[in-house]
C-alpha cells in the first residue's frame, strides 16, 4: 500500500471514529498532497509525499516559535498535534552516526573536494535521507566536511 493510500484510509477511520481533530490535521495533508499534483501534473510516489510531509512539519515549527512568542498557547498546542500526527508517516529518524556514515559514503562517491561540490553531495543524500533527517542539519555537516 502507498503512503497516500495509507493517509487516506486513515482520514477515512477517523471520520468513522469522529475525531475532528484528526480529520482537519489529514484533510491538511491531503490537500498539500493534491496541490502539488495538481501543480506538476503528475502523481506523486512516496518520496514525493514523505517531502510534501516534510514541508508541512517545517512550516508548523515555524508557526509554533512565532505562536510561542506571541504567548498563544492554543495556536502551539494546535500545531503541535498536527506535527505528531504527521511525523506517524515518516519512516524511522535515523541516528547521528549514521547520518555522518551516509554523509562520508556521498563525498567519497561524488569525489567531492571542496564547497563548490556540495550540490552534488546533497543530490546524492537527500532522496536517501528524505523523512528521516533534517536537511538542514545535514547540509551543515556536509558543508563543514568540504572545508565551509
Amino acid at each position: 500500500m502507498s503512503l497516500k493510500d495509507r493517509i487516506q484510509d486513515d482520514l477515512k477511520q477517523a471520520m468513522r471514529d469522529k475525531n475532528q481533530t484528526r480529520v482537519d490535521t489529514l484533510r491538511l495533508l491531503t490537500a498539500a498532497i493534491k496541490q502539488r499534483e495538481v501543480d506538476e501534473r503528475i502523481t506523486l510516489d512516496d518520496a514525493q509525499v514523505l517531502a510534501v510531509i516534510d514541508k508541512l512539519i517545517k512550516q508548523s515549527r515555524e508557526s509554533i516559535e512565532q505562536y510561542e512568542k506571541g504567548g498563544r498557547a492554543d495556536l502551539t498546542a494546535k500545531e503541535q498535534a498536527d506535527v505528531a500526527v504527521w511525523r506517524a508517516y515518516l519512516p524511522q529518524p535515523l541516528d547521528q552516526a549514521e547520518i555522518e556514515r551516509l554523509v562520508a559514503e556521498a563525498i567519497a562517491s561524488t569525489g567531492a573536494a571542496s564547497v563548490k561540490d556540495m550540490g552534488k553531495v546533497m543530490g546524492v543524500l537527500k532522496p536517501r535521507l528524505q523523512g528521516r533527517a533534517d536537511i538542514g542539519q545535514v547540509s551543515a555537516q556536509v558543508k563543514v566536511r568540504l572545508g565551509g
